[in-house]
């Protein structure tokens, strides 16, 4: 498999000739000259996590593509087909089993209402858990780690990593950062995946890790 980070939360998991999308918000460039997507995932609602206009894009170019996401995306996005998934369900689709993980996203505020969000293990191998830390009850392979947030603390972020313990860790969600905030937030992501035994890739948007 081969991961391509793209900006912000957006990534794509490549098995062969099929590709899997994962949160193409509004932070993140036009993917609509993306072939072979048999599936995309939205963990929660928010546009910087998905957009009609980036879905559209999406589907123009693989109308057969499926759409999961959690309770609140599937009213959110009412005009597009999405299948319902929460903590505990598994699917599979094309070469992909995708297990999700959690509930609601990470609390932001106590005046901004907290909303349905599912974190998402691809193939066993990769796991992103949207706005969230939630900790899967299994093994991590590889981990797309929220680098920057307004729901967040850095020292969140750090025991994350270390409840987790990947092999491998790349940044995700770091827009919000500036280059020097995001060489902060990298250096302890790479400090504590490589106290786990792991190795960090610090991926910019179109690189990608053979996995």
């Amino acid at each position: 498999m081969r991961v391509t980070k793209y900006e912000h939360a957006a990534f794509v998991v490549e098995d062969g000739e099929d590709r899997l999308i994962v949160d193409p918000g509004s932070f993140t460039s036009p993917l609509g000259d993306i072939a072979g997507v048999v599936a995309v995932v939205i963990t929660h609602e928010h546009q910087d996590h998905w957009t009609p206009e980036q879905l559209t894009r999406i589907l123009d170019r693989n109308p057969g593509a499926k759409l999961y996401g959690p309770a609140g995306v599937v009213k959110a996005a009412a005009s597009f087909d999405f299948t319902e998934v929460n903590g505990g369900d598994v699917v599979d689709v094309g070469p992909f089993t995708l297990k999700f993980f959690g509930e609601k996203h990470a609390v932001i505020h106590s005046s901004i209402p907290v909303v349905d969000n599912v974190g998402v293990l691809i193939n066993d191998t990769v796991y992103y858990p949207g706005d969230s830390f939630t900790v899967p009850t299994v093994p991590v392979d590889t981990l797309a780690v929220p680098a920057s947030a307004p729901w967040m603390k850095t020292g969140e972020m750090m025991d994350f990593v270390i409840a987790v313990k990947p092999k491998r860790s790349f940044p995700a969600h770091e827009l919000i950062n500036s280059v020097i905030g995001n060489q902060m937030a990298y250096g302890r992501i790479k400090q504590l995946t490589e106290a786990g035994g792991g190795t960090f890739f610090p991926l910019e948007p179109t690189e990608s890790i053979d996995l």
